[in-house]
């Protein structure tokens, strides 16, 4: 029998355990000392909800699945049909394979051909890695074509902590700025976050707030990475999830708009683009021919001080 996730590629370093699978190239699992921290999904299941899938050569919604480049207009499949967008981009069930394997890493790579709503040819590759750090993800994309492509890069991980639902959790989102979207999940307005809701430059409780929002203008550390913390301030454990600088943005999720998961854990998805950047043009990547781009975020796990 097949599993819905095709080939299951298992790595691991000390107590770190993580399952990367075929179909999508992404990440179905991912454990250290014993606990999750990837909301993930079961061998004999297929991924829902975006949950651990590999988001290129967009991340998040496109308008009606349109877009101009080059003086060309492309159409895409509406994926999203109760919105009217195409979401997620093209490889999240494409048959990708493992051209490394070791005990402690592999390297999942798929060609995305010319297709209609999106004629260019990308090569690209993923490196899941494990270390006493914790998991790194490396992101390579080539332009194989002729022509020049339009590229963005996102993942799609649900954090987790073990605890239902996450309001207790105390939550740190280094944006200054955050993206408020219409009803269809597209940007209409960027505000800062200083004196709302969305504030959580500090760490603080989720509580009541219902997040699906990107947040950009990120703070970085001294080593040049932004970090979004989880935390649980009772039994005093942590989970981050970090991005070099290729990522100017975080998409943050409770899950309240999915009846399965509920604020059962919180999406923290890594983007090089805001949702829509295919038809604004923001912060969009133009990949020349024969030119690549390099993308790493990963997770580390932690013991938070208690407070």
């Amino acid at each position: 029998m097949i599993t819905p996730s095709g080939e299951q590629i298992s790595i691991t370093v000390g107590d770190q355990q993580a399952v990367v699978v075929e179909v999508g190239g992404g990440l179905r699992s991912y454990s250290a000392g014993g606990r999750e921290l990837v909301d993930g999904y079961r061998a004999d299941e297929m991924s829902s909800s975006g949950r651990g899938q590999v988001l290129i050569p967009w991340p998040n919604r496109l308008q009606d699945g349109s877009y101009e480049f080059d003086g060309q207009r492309h159409q895409l499949p509406l994926n999203e049909p109760e919105r009217r967008n195409a979401i997620h981009g093209l490889v999240r069930w494409a048959t990708w394979t493992a051209v490394e394997q070791e005990p402690h890493r592999a390297v999942m790579k798929h060609v995305l051909y010319p297709q209609p709503g999106y004629p260019f040819t990308l090569g690209i590759s993923v490196e899941y890695a494990l270390s006493d750090s914790g998991l790194q993800v490396r992101t390579t994309a080539t332009n194989l074509g002729a022509d020049p492509c339009p590229y963005g890069c996102g993942a799609h991980p649900y954090l987790t902590l073990g605890i239902e639902p996450i309001d207790n959790l105390m939550l740190r989102v280094p944006g200054r700025s955050v993206l408020q979207s219409d009803e269809r999940g597209l940007p209409v307005a960027t505000e800062i976050v200083e004196g709302t809701e969305y504030d959580f430059q500090q760490p603080r409780r989720i509580g009541s707030t219902r997040l699906d929002h990107a947040f950009t203008d990120l703070k970085r550390d001294q080593d040049g990475l932004a970090r979004v913390e989880l935390r649980d301030p009772d039994r005093g454990m942590q989970v981050s999830l970090w991005v070099d600088q290729s990522y100017p943005y975080f998409m943050i999720f409770t899950g309240d708009t999915l009846p399965n998961f509920n604020r059962r854990s919180l999406a923290v998805e890594p983007m090089t683009c805001p949702p829509n950047a295919f038809r604004t043009g923001d912060a969009l990547v133009r990949l020349e021919s024969g030119s690549s781009l390099t993308s790493t975020w990963g997770i580390a796990p932690g013991r938070a001080h208690r407070r």
